[in-house]
Parts: C-alpha cells; sequence; structure tokens
C-alpha cells in the first residue's frame, strides 16, 4: 500500500480502526466482480485494490458516516425478591 495515500486517508477518517474497516469492505467489493458497486469509481490503471480504495477514499469518491456513542442507562427500579 502506498504511505502517502494511507497518511491522507486516515487524515480524513481520523481513526486507524475505521479506515482499516472501510478499506477491507471496499477491497472485497471491488474483488467480488458483476455489479456496479464492483467497479473502481477512479481512473488509475497502476494500483492495486487497497490503493485503489484508498484514493478512492481521499478523493471523496466514497463516504462514510461515523454512528453515535450510544449510551447505556441502568433501571435499579425494578428488583428481584429474594425467597
Amino acid at each position: 500500500m502506498n504511505s502517502e495515500l494511507c497518511k491522507q486517508a486516515l487524515a480524513k477518517v481520523g481513526n486507524p480502526n475505521i479506515l482499516i474497516n472501510l478499506v477491507s469492505r471496499r477491497v472485497r467489493q471491488l474483488n467480488s466482480g458483476g455489479s456496479g458497486a464492483s467497479r473502481p469509481l477512479i481512473h488509475d490503471v497502476g494500483l492495486g485494490m487497497a490503493d485503489t480504495a484508498l484514493k478512492e477514499l481521499v478523493d471523496d469518491k466514497m463516504s462514510f458516516e461515523m454512528p453515535n456513542d450510544a449510551t447505556l442507562v441502568l433501571d435499579n427500579t425494578r428488583r428481584r425478591k429474594r425467597l
């Protein structure tokens, strides 16, 4: 993988774990073949699949949404009675 593309994509995404998930999912789509989602969104012949996914992300051809953080609230109003 191209290290410069990795740095640029990481600057856009912010979280390396999210970046890995985005790139791996897109590489699987590109490798699957057949449907419209499996065609590259950029026209650059010399790149591998992972570099193509990174370049699509850097060029804003691919987008993502970060989920909202959920908070866990414990409900202590109902207690079980012990026998």
